[in-house]
């Protein structure tokens, strides 16, 4: 990865995900495709041993020049074509001809993009791990730290910091078990020039049908069903799973981008970013970054979703117009999971300002709570209509709920509706928090 790759994408440039997906990555990811293909044949007796060791030899990154195969992959639509003459030259003509033998550039090409997969998809697993570690210790530090629960932007009743940060737990373990079930199912690909694996019988394969399992092994990738140059169900599932982290880890974003505003200010990042101009701000960056990849992702994996409508046997331009979408897609999630698990480690929690906002409405943060209390004894629609009249009375005199509650000559001697202490109205959520900490 150069500069030019990555100065417009702070969100994950420098990341693994950048690394495992670069133009390099690529490169030898296609490379390894092709070098297994020769030695699965030779396992089957379909190729000479010195073949395949002529090829995985050769199959050295450094050997390539990977501008010259992007400037010529203008003539065939794909890199495979100019990599397979470059790599045909570089072994030599003794085993020349064993090089990319009956296959066609979309089995390399579909078998390098999965290979890519799997090796951004572990780092960015790592990085879910350390996300929910982080927030396993902030749910169980904080499970009976009150704090105002919001609904449609506005104080509704009480809830704890604890139950919040369980519950962005449990939205990346979700992300973590669909990465995990689909990095283990990405398939090689192998079928030649139609999906018949008929140029492989014509070498001199008995059963050519084994060749595709050999070639997985090879590469330590699933055995394929069938050929899928258009059953594209593998990355269906890789834009399914990541466009689901990257909005998973955007729920984290969103709620800390609201706690941190500078008039809530329940929590902060622990290493925000500067301003060019304002030097007292101390802006949330990585949430900022997880907000931005969690817009970009759905769009991204509706490209690769409207892919699986491909024509005929292999299509023209479907599976092209994979490949950007899917890398960019990646490297998006991966850098993400990178912002996630900074911003879970580092982020800072103030429960004192909690507190205080749960006081913010005079005691009308537990009005559900003093319904329920007061209809036995005053009547249902008695009790709504006294809250109703109670709660405008403590904004214009500025008095608590409880004070105004205590004055009323229906409750007095009641015992009822004057507790509005709103720690004591969290309902199960440190209960909940509980069980969502079991899961692993």
């Amino acid at each position: 990865m150069t500069s030019a790759d990555s100065l417009l994408a702070p969100g994950w440039a420098g990341s693994p995900a950048a690394a495992a997906t670069g133009d390099a990555a690529y490169l030898r990811a296609l490379l390894d495709a092709e070098a297994a293909l020769t030695r699965a044949q030779a396992a089957l007796g379909l190729a000479p041993a010195g073949a395949a060791a002529a090829v995985t030899e050769a199959a050295g990154a450094a050997r390539f020049d990977v501008r010259s195969l992007a400037e010529r992959a203008r003539d065939g639509g794909n890199p495979v074509i100019p990599l397979v003459a470059d790599l045909t030259r570089a072994v030599g003509e003794e085993y020349g001809p064993y090089v990319h033998r009956g296959a066609t550039s979309q089995d390399i090409m579909d078998t390098a993009t999965m290979l890519v997969a799997v090796r951004t998809l572990e780092p960015l697993l790592a990085d879910l791990g350390r996300c929910e570690r982080a927030l396993a210790r902030l749910a169980a530090g904080h499970r009976d730290t009150a704090m105002p629960g919001r609904t449609l932007t506005q104080h509704a009743v009480p809830t704890t910091f604890g139950l919040k940060a369980a519950g962005w737990r449990s939205l990346v373990l979700d992300a973590r078990d669909r990465v995990t079930a689909v990095r283990d199912s990405l398939p090689a690909q192998l079928g030649g020039a139609a999906g018949t694996l008929a140029a492989f019988t014509a070498y001199g394969a008995p059963d050519a049908t084994a060749l595709p399992a050999a070639y997985a092994r090879e590469l330590g990738l699933r055995a394929p069903l069938l050929p899928w140059h258009t059953l594209r169900t593998p990355v269906a599932d890789l834009a399914g799973c990541l466009a689901f982290a990257a909005g998973a880890l955007g729920k984290l974003a969103a709620d800390v981008l609201v706690l941190s505003r500078t008039e809530i200010a329940e929590v902060a990042e622990g290493g925000g970013g500067g301003s060019s101009a304002m030097p007292h701000k101390a802006n949330p960056v990585r949430a900022t970054l997880l907000a931005a990849a969690a817009r970009r992702a759905p769009q991204l994996a509706a490209t690769l979703y409207g892919s699986l409508a491909a024509e005929d046997e292999r299509p023209a331009g479907a599976w092209h117009a994979e490949w950007e979408p899917l890398r960019d897609l990646l490297r998006l999630s991966g850098g993400a999971a990178r912002d996630a698990a900074d911003l879970a480690e580092g982020l800072r929690v103030r429960p004192e300002a909690m507190r205080d906002h749960l006081d913010a409405t005079h005691g009308l943060i537990v009005s559900e709570r003093l319904s329920a209390e007061l209809a036995p004894v005053l009547g249902r629609a008695r009790a709504k209509a006294l809250l109703a009249e109670l709660a405008a009375r403590t904004w214009s005199e500025s008095r608590p709920l409880g004070e105004l509650l205590s004055e009323e000559p229906a409750l007095k001697d009641t015992g009822t509706g004057t507790d509005t202490d709103p720690t004591r109205y969290t309902g199960c959520a440190a209960a909940l928090t509980d069980r969502a900490l079991e899961r692993r």
